[in-house]
């Protein structure tokens, strides 16, 4: 079989992001409804899906607008909180090096968290990924979480009080659920590994959450555990 009747499609890029779709619909619903219930239109929290495209960013967002802070704190909050996306997207970038300027904008643009979990299990197991496969799975989760941000601020006209329900960690949850994929999909790292990273991070974060902000000190001890877990991988 030749490199081109084993090159994976977009079409197959869609069915890697499927397993992930429930997730997608689940978290959306509850951006849209905790959205809808600070005051915005169904219209507006179908845009903050379209521009912002990051639950953890929504969520924070209408928490702030909730209590009146100022757009310029707003904007610099969702900046440190999405900050993370320029570690995954130098994380994947090499897989794509070979692909257009264009190709790794798209692909850059619209990686989340999901998204890229899903890429590096593929990387981590030896797939063949390519920028068709990674624009199916992006799009297919992009145009899901669009969907059911609106759908969320839909019913959110019968649920005036979202918090009641525990739907502001309905995020929580799924970042649990992408922990354990990533814990046993990828066999190619030892457990002892995983746990002292794991744990660099943890000690990190509680440690920098005495000096600075929540979202900066994610970030730090993020790139910490990072650092630590490529020493450790290199020593092997």
């Amino acid at each position: 079989m030749n490199d081109s009747e084993m090159a994976l499609t977009f079409k197959d890029g869609v069915h890697a992001c499927i397993p992930t779709l429930l997730g997608y619909i689940g978290i959306g619903i509850a951006a849209g409804v905790v959205g809808k219930s600070t005051g915005l239109s169904a219209l507006e929290v179908t845009l903050l899906a379209v521009i912002i495209y990051a639950g953890a960013a929504q969520f924070v967002m209408t928490g702030l607008m909730m209590i009146a802070t100022p757009i310029s704190a707003i904007i610099f909050t969702v900046f440190l909180i999405n900050s993370r996306h320029f570690l995954m997207s130098m994380s994947l970038a090499p897989t794509f090096r070979k692909d257009s300027l264009w190709h790794n904008l798209g692909i850059g643009s619209l990686l989340t968290d999901e998204s890229f979990a899903v890429a590096m299990n593929a990387v981590a197991n030896k797939v063949p990924i390519n920028a068709a496969w990674m624009h199916g799975l992006n799009l297919s989760a992009y145009t899901v979480w669009i969907g059911s941000c609106l759908l969320g601020a839909l019913i959110g006209e019968w649920l005036p009080n979202p918090q009641q329900f525990g739907l502001d960690y309905a995020l929580i949850a799924m970042f649990i659920g992408l922990l354990y994929l990533q814990l046993t999909s990828d066999k190619s790292k030892s457990l002892k590994n995983r746990v002292i990273a794991m744990l660099t991070v943890t000690i990190s974060l509680i440690f920098l959450l005495r000096f600075m902000s929540p979202e900066m000190a994610i970030l730090v001890s993020t790139l910490v555990g990072c650092c630590v877990g490529v020493m450790m991988e290199g020593k092997q």
